[in-house]
């Protein structure tokens, strides 16, 4: 039986999206994964989207979190907004209490991806703050935040 990861995300004009299928790619050459993306709800109308100038969202199936705990793993991916995940993101995971409540999810892997439109635009923090703390409460194995630490006393002990 094939292991599950899902690739689970938020991409406002496409490029969180574009990551997401080449983690995908990757996922899926390696022999006994089958890799899925999903996306979160969007919270913002089409209106405002269409304001914004954000393409048209795809076809990409839009994941609820009680499918969450079909997977055996995750990639979670998001655009990030002032040193946190975009709105979107947390407003899905905040919607995972129950999840939290039952521990559907204790001891699965996760990792994340981000982007961010500059240099020094909040991706520093993001591994360590928003989403470290909710894959802890959830009792989740941060695969990210061990190698971002370890990349970070690296950079520092020059």
């Amino acid at each position: 039986m094939a292991t599950k990861v899902y690739i689970v995300y938020y991409s406002t004009y496409g490029h969180v999206e574009k990551l997401a299928h080449e983690i995908k790619k990757g996922a899926d050459s390696v022999e006994g994964v089958e890799a899925k993306l999903f996306q979160v709800p969007e919270t913002l109308s089409d209106e405002v989207l269409a304001k914004l100038g954000g393409p048209p969202k795809s076809d990409v199936p839009t994941i609820s979190p009680h499918d969450l705990p079909e997977a055996d793993g995750f990639v979670f991916g998001f655009p990030t907004r002032f040193g946190m995940m975009a709105a979107q993101f947390k407003a899905f995971l905040d919607a995972t209490g129950g999840l939290w409540r039952t521990q559907a999810l204790a001891g699965k892997p996760a990792g994340l991806f981000y982007s961010t439109g500059s240099q020094g635009g909040g991706q520093e923090t993001t591994a360590l703050v928003p989403f470290s703390s909710t894959g802890l409460h959830f009792d989740m194995n941060n695969l990210c935040l061990s190698i971002y630490l370890e990349s970070l006393t690296a950079c520092l002990s020059f």
